[in-house]
Order: structure tokens, then C-alpha cells, then sequence
């Protein structure tokens, strides 16, 4: 009898599984979906999110989902949800979305860009959307975000905050759209101040805090005096070492200065409710071409939120720098070499 009951409720939770919009799988081995929907019509299109971290962040992914949704409930699509996903599990989740009838398909990170072109040429009739990915072909279009700008301004932000000359910079997986934030940054430094010593690590994950706040605790031993990260949820770790040492920090991705209100500088915020919103927006009006579409401050898709912690003279000196790249006056090139 116990064996039937639990046999009754593993089909039971399986089948509102398939309910909710599909699986996903996150690094600790346990799944957990969701669906949200809100303003759909009958035979509305059915969009499928999915990303590889958690979708309160309050980073990287929550800034794709609150796009999403945005988004969705602009046009009256249906939206679904699949996160903390591994690289390697990336394929399968398309696919399952694919054949389960979804019509468009986002990845939210440039690892979704070749699994999205792997899928896509089995399901030419779905729509697949990458950010910060180079996949191009007829059903793939990926927008890019120019996170190099907002780099380039926290670099000049950290730089003339430092008192000791000293900064660092933490990263998760090396991969082209983080090792630009990276280098941005460093460039945005130097260029106040050519002799700062920028320091720099990578975590390997997106999702391990420790990680982060171990790497922020060398650099800081190290001589550092803030410290910037692009870890998505890893990098809450830096955050939390920064306010331990009692000394500056700068978000990514979302306002996070609620984590550290007395420590945080800016915030480097992605709009990702603006790219979605033009992504979808392709799609609801029916001009949706496969390509590499590259946003950034001048088209609201990027931009850096500035901390009442920054005394006048730094925020000033920063405005001056996004007047001048969003009026194309100063251009920050994306550089993808790893130092």
C-alpha cells in the first residue's frame, strides 16, 4: 500500500511539473519550475526562459526575467521559466521547451548561443532569442549588450574613489560578453589613473558565494579598496567581504545597492526589459530576422546607476563619461582578450 501511494504521488507531482511549463535543473541536483502568465489571450504565443542562475538574484537573471515578463504581458504572450541551468543541460532544456509547442525560446547568457543554434536547425518552425551570444541563422537572432560601457564607467568611479591605488575586479566562467566587462573596467581606471593596480579573478561559477568572497578577501588583503564584480549571484560573495572590510563595492546587472547601502558606489544596471521588449517585439509584429543586434547606453539598454555615496566631483566626473559615450563622442571597443 505504501509503495502505491508513493507511486500515486510521484505521478501526481510529474504531471503538474508538465503544468507549470517544464523542469529545471539547478547545480544542486534538485528541479524546480514555474510559469507565469498575466494578460494572455487565447492561442497566445508561448515564450520559454531559461538561464543559469536563480530568478531572484537580484542580478543577471532576475533582470531577465522582470524583462521577460515585461515583456510578455506587453504583447499577451505566455511566459515560462527554466533556471539554474548547467552548461551541459542547456540543449536538452531547448529541446523539451521545443517539442513541448513553445514558440519562442530565450537564452540569457552567451553560453545559450551554440546549444541555441544545435536546437534550432531540428525546430526551424520555434523562434530561439540569445543575450550576449554571437548565434545567427533564420530562427536565431541574439542581442548583444554593450556592458562594456557601464565597465568602462564603474573603472573610472573605483579609480577615483581608491585611496590606495589598488581595485579588483571578479568575474565567474571566462567567456567573451564578462571578459569585456573585465578589460572595460580596466580601461576605465587607467584612464584616470595609468598606474592603478587592477586585480582580477575568476570564480568558475555563477553561483557559489564563497567563491567570490574568497577571491575579494585576498584582493582586499592584497591592498584593494573597492571592489566591482559581473559573478551574477557568486558575486553577492564579493559584495558581502567588501562590507566586512569596510570598504567600497559595485553591483552588476540590478540595483543591488540594497545589499551593501553603505559601501555600494553604482550599480551597473542591463535593461533587459528594453532588449526583450525589442526582441519580442519583432516577433508580435511579425519582422523578426535571424543576426547579432548590438545595444547599448544610447538605446536605453545600458546604463549605470550612480550611488549617493559618490561624492559630487566623482558622480560629475562619471555623467561627463556616459554623456560622452552615449552621444558616440567617446566609444568603448569590447576587448575579449583575456589578460
Amino acid at each position: 500500500m505504501k509503495k502505491l501511494i508513493t507511486l500515486v504521488l510521484a505521478m501526481a507531482m510529474a504531471l503538474s511539473l508538465v503544468a507549470c511549463g517544464g523542469d529545471s535543473s539547478s547545480n544542486s541536483g534538485s528541479n524546480s519550475g514555474s510559469n507565469s502568465q498575466s494578460n494572455t489571450q487565447e492561442g497566445a504565443l508561448k515564450v520559454a526562459l531559461c538561464m543559469s542562475g536563480a530568478v531572484n538574484d537580484q542580478g543577471w537573471n532576475q533582470s531577465a526575467y522582470d524583462g521577460a515578463k515585461a515583456a510578455c504581458d506587453k504583447y499577451g504572450y505566455e511566459l515560462a521559466y527554466t533556471e539554474n541551468l548547467n552548461a551541459a543541460d542547456i540543449a536538452a532544456a531547448f529541446a523539451d521547451y521545443a517539442a513541448a509547442g513553445y514558440n519562442v525560446i530565450i537564452g540569457h547568457g552567451f553560453e545559450f548561443g551554440d546549444p541555441a543554434l544545435e536546437v534550432a536547425s531540428t525546430y526551424p518552425e520555434v523562434t530561439f532569442i540569445c543575450t550576449e551570444a554571437s548565434a545567427s541563422a533564420d530562427n536565431v537572432a541574439s542581442y548583444v549588450m554593450a556592458c562594456e560601457q557601464t565597465a568602462y564607467v564603474e573603472g573610472v568611479i573605483a579609480a577615483s574613489m581608491s585611496q590606495t591605488g589598488t581595485i579588483g575586479a571578479i568575474g565567474p566562467i571566462q567567456g567573451d560578453s564578462l571578459v569585456k566587462i573585465v578589460n572595460g573596467y580596466i580601461e576605465g581606471a587607467k584612464s584616470v589613473n595609468p598606474d592603478i593596480d587592477v586585480k582580477t579573478a575568476w570564480t568558475n561559477s555563477y553561483v557559489d558565494t564563497q567563491l567570490a568572497q574568497e577571491s575579494a578577501s585576498a584582493m582586499i588583503e592584497g591592498g584593494a579598496d573597492v571592489i566591482k564584480h559581473c559573478a551574477n549571484a557568486c558575486g553577492n560573495g564579493a559584495i558581502s567581504a567588501a562590507v566586512a572590510a569596510d570598504i567600497w563595492c559595485q553591483g552588476d546587472s540590478y540595483d543591488q545597492s540594497s545589499l551593501a547601502p553603505d559601501n555600494i558606489l553604482d550599480s551597473a544596471i542591463y535593461n533587459l526589459d528594453v532588449v526583450l521588449d525589442i526582441a519580442l517585439g519583432t516577433v508580435a509584429d511579425g519582422s523578426f530576422e535571424g543576426g547579432v543586434y548590438n545595444l547599448g547606453m544610447a538605446d536605453g539598454a545600458v546604463e549605470v546607476l550612480i550611488s549617493d555615496n559618490v561624492p559630487q566631483e566623482v558622480a560629475d566626473k562619471a555623467q561627463a563619461t556616459i554623456d560622452a559615450i552615449t552621444s558616440g563622442e567617446l566609444v568603448i571597443t569590447p576587448n575579449y582578450t583575456v589578460e
